[in-house]
């Protein structure tokens, strides 16, 4: 977060950190639950990367853009 502007700091909010599973997977913090409007199998997200930050971005994706159910 170092290297993020003043203002694109303020935006955001440390939620928790989680290590990255052998299996690829990275674990959701609960509190995502109550502060986003998502469901547990059933919410999409699309993820992009911003190389030049060295971030992953998560969005809650919308029908246009979740690409379909996984799970259905």
């Amino acid at each position: 977060m170092d290297k993020l502007k003043k203002e694109e700091k303020e935006d955001l909010i440390y939620l928790e950190t989680y290590v990255l599973q052998k299996d690829m997977r990275i674990r959701m913090p609960k509190s995502i639950l109550n502060n986003l409007n998502v469901k547990k199998g059933i919410t999409n997200f699309s993820i992009y990367l911003d190389n030049k930050n060295q971030q992953l971005i998560l969005k809650v994706a919308d029908d246009t853009t979740s690409g379909g159910k996984i799970n259905g």
